[in-house]
C-alpha cells in the first residue's frame, strides 16, 4: 500500500485524545484538524498548522474553522465539509490576510468520546513552489514564447545600425568625405540603438537566472514598462491593442522585481492566447482585439490588472485556474505552470491573485501587493 494511504487510514484510526498518539499527530508534516461535527468548531490541531496558517494552537481552540473561509462562502462550506470527504482548490484566509490554495480531505472519527471530522490541508501552491527548478523551467518556457516579439525589437536597433554603418563605409570607400554634423547624428544614431540592444540583452540575461527571492521597494508602474517594452511588439504582431492605464506617482511594493516580471508576462500570455482563440472562432479579427493593463491604490495595496477580450474562462473550470498543471489550451499550446506560478509568486510578497470572467466575454487578472512600510509588508520583513 502506498504510503500516503497507509498515513490516510492512521489518520481515520486515530482518536487523537489520546495521549500517546499526540506524538504521531504533531509530527505529521501537513494541517490536520479535529473539528466537532455539528458546530465545526476546532476542537484539537497539530503543530504544523501554526507554520501554515499563522495562528498558535490556543488561539484556534474552540474558535470555528469556517473562519478561515470568505463570510460568503461559510455557508455552503460548512454542508461540504460535513457531507464531502475531499474539498479541492479551496481558498483559505490565514493569518493577516493572506490567501492559500487548499485541498482538504475529511474522515469521520472520534474525540473524547464525541463525534468528529478530522480534517487534513495540503497547499497545493506551497507543494509547486519548494521545487525552484520548476519555476526556473516555466520562465524558460516563457523566453521562449517571448522569442518572435524579442527577435523583431533587436531587429530594428540593428536594421539602424547596418544603414549608418553602410552609408559611411560607402562615403569610406570612394573617398568622399562626410558632414561633421552629418557625421555626428549618425554616430549618437549607432550609439543610441547599440545601447537599445544591449539593454534588451541585458534585461533578458537577469530575467532568465534564479531568482533569490529577496524582497525590496519596487516600483510597479517600471516594472510593467520593462516587460511592454518587450512583449507588447509580438502582441502588434498579432494585431491585439495594448492600452497602458496606469496610475502616476504609485507608492512602491515589497517585492523582487524579476519575479514580479515573470508575473505579469505570464498572465500577458494567457491573455494573448485568449485573445487569439476568440479570433479562430470568429474567423476574423475582432474590433476589441485588445489588452488593458491598469494600475491603482486600493486600501494600502497596489492593485494590478490585466484584463483581455478572449474567449473567457468557462463558469465550470473558474475553480481550477489556479491548479498546478491545469490548462484550458489545446494540447502543445501552454504548460498549465503559469498561473499557478505567479499565484505562488504574489502569495510570497504577501499579495493576492484574482479573476473575474465570463465566458465568450473576456477576462480580467487582478494583483494586489501591499504598499512598502505597511502593516502586511513589515510583517513579511519581520519573517524574513
Amino acid at each position: 500500500m502506498r504510503s500516503r494511504e497507509v498515513r490516510e487510514e492512521a489518520l481515520n484510526a486515530l482518536d487523537i485524545s489520546d495521549e500517546n498518539c499526540r506524538f504521531l499527530f504533531n509530527t505529521i508534516p501537513m494541517p490536520v484538524f479535529v473539528l466537532d461535527r455539528r458546530s465545526l468548531r476546532i476542537l484539537d490541531c497539530n503543530e504544523s498548522v501554526e507554520e501554515a496558517y499563522g495562528y498558535r494552537r490556543e488561539e484556534l481552540l474552540q474558535t470555528s474553522f469556517l473562519n478561515f473561509f470568505e463570510e460568503s462562502e461559510q455557508q455552503n462550506l460548512a454542508l461540504e465539509l460535513r457531507t464531502s470527504s475531499m474539498l479541492n482548490h479551496v481558498t483559505q484566509i490565514t493569518r493577516g490576510g493572506r490567501t492559500i490554495l487548499v485541498n482538504l480531505r475529511t474522515s469521520r472519527s472520534q474525540y473524547g468520546g464525541r463525534s468528529a471530522l478530522l480534517v487534513t490541508a495540503s497547499d497545493i501552491i506551497s507543494i509547486l513552489m519548494v521545487k525552484p527548478q520548476l519555476i526556473q523551467a516555466s520562465k524558460m518556457a516563457t523566453l521562449g514564447e517571448m522569442t518572435a516579439g524579442i527577435a523583431h525589437e533587436l531587429n530594428q536597433p540593428l536594421s539602424v545600425i547596418k544603414t549608418a554603418s553602410s552609408f559611411l563605409l560607402s562615403r569610406a570607400t570612394s573617398g568622399e568625405t562626410v558632414q561633421p554634423e552629418l557625421l555626428r547624428a549618425m554616430i549618437e544614431e549607432i550609439d543610441g540603438h547599440v545601447d537599445r540592444a544591449t539593454g534588451m540583452v541585458h534585461h533578458l540575461r537577469d530575467f532568465g537566472r534564479m531568482s533569490q527571492k529577496v524582497l525590496e521597494p519596487v516600483w510597479v508602474n517600471e516594472v510593467i514598462g520593462r516587460v511592454l517594452d518587450i512583449f507588447s511588439q509580438q502582441l502588434r504582431l498579432r494585431q491585439i491593442e495594448v492600452v497602458r492605464e496606469l496610475a502616476p506617482d504609485l507608492p512602491t511594493v515589497q517585492a523582487d522585481s524579476n519575479r514580479l516580471e515573470q508575473v505579469l508576462i505570464n498572465l500577458l500570455i494567457n491573455a494573448r492566447d485568449a485573445i487569439e482563440e476568440q479570433q479562430e472562432k470568429q474567423c476574423a479579427l475582432g474590433e476589441r482585439d485588445r489588452i488593458v493593463v491598469r494600475t491603482s491604490v486600493v486600501r494600502n495595496h497596489v492593485r494590478i490588472e490585466v484584463q483581455d477580450s478572449g474567449v473567457g474562462i468557462a463558469e465550470a473550470v473558474k475553480g481550477r485556474i489556479f491548479e498546478p498543471f491545469f490548462t484550458t489550451k489545446r494540447a502543445g499550446k501552454g504548460t498549465g505552470l503559469g498561473l499557478s506560478i505567479s499565484y505562488g509568486i504574489v502569495q510570497d510578497f504577501r499579495g493576492r491573485i484574482e479573476m473575474e470572467s465570463a465566458e465568450h466575454e473576456g477576462s480580467n487578472f487582478i494583483v494586489y501587493i501591499p504598499v512598502s512600510g505597511t502593516d502586511h509588508a513589515r510583517e513579511d520583513s519581520d519573517r524574513r
